[in-house]
């Protein structure tokens, strides 16, 4: 799967509202989960919360490491071929946060919460769900989110390499059509944990976009 790759992006806040985020790490890996790139970005503005449950940053990591977005973005321009197809979760977003143009920087993404969604019978309408939770259930992938003492092991890498792997699998489901449905009824099946914003409608001061909590006012773009 030589034109499969996937991007990911971690940002800090650098406000109070759910809006308020500058892309603080960017990595680009591989159909093969060979890390082509893990760059860090210094803000260019003071930062609330780096978010560390979801994102493993911290600003010792990002005073050693980080770079202008300007220079980050460079690379990663250098490194993603023209005709790469992107995998991941939510992979519009990455895109976004990054300026890149599909069909001139990239050629085509496909998105895993569309590739992974289940029709439900009971409520007649299609169940999506985190990576995560694909992840653990069809993986076996440990969650390690920060909670119950666990250290998060959440950063761009790692959700990179996640959505090759998923990715992968999913192809390999689609050869073995009972193997299939049985990892749909699987998710289905499987309760999946409540989000870090469900279980921290604020963090560190900062809202973290949950629609049924949010009192920050910023407007929801998707």
């Amino acid at each position: 799967m030589s034109q499969i790759f996937s991007i990911d992006v971690e940002a800090v806040a650098t406000g109070t509202d759910h809006n308020a985020r500058s892309v603080a790490q960017i990595s680009l890996v591989d159909g093969m989960e060979n890390v082509i790139l893990n760059l860090y970005v210094k803000p260019t503005v003071p930062v609330v919360s780096y978010l560390t449950p979801l994102t493993g940053l911290t600003s010792e990591i990002l005073e050693q490491h980080g770079m202008p977005i300007e220079q980050a973005l460079q690379a990663l321009r250098q490194c993603l071929p023209p005709y790469a197809t992107l995998v991941g979760q939510n992979i519009r977003k990455d895109v976004e946060w990054l300026g890149l143009k599909e069909g001139q920087d990239f050629a085509s993404m496909m998105d895993l919460s569309g590739l992974f969604r289940v029709y439900n019978q009971q409520y007649k309408s299609f169940s999506v769900f985190g990576q995560d939770h694909v992840a653990k259930v069809l993986l076996g992938w440990p969650v390690l989110d920060g909670t119950d003492g666990a250290v998060s092991d959440h950063n761009a890498v790692t959700d990179a390499i996640k959505s090759v792997r998923l990715f992968n699998y999913y192809h390999q489901l689609q050869t073995n059509p009972s193997a299939w449905e049985q990892a749909q009824q699987a998710l289905l099946a499987t309760p999946p944990p409540p989000s870090f914003a469900r279980r921290n409608p604020q963090f560190e001061g900062v809202c973290m976009g949950n629609r049924k909590t949010c009192n920050c006012g910023a407007p929801f773009f998707s």
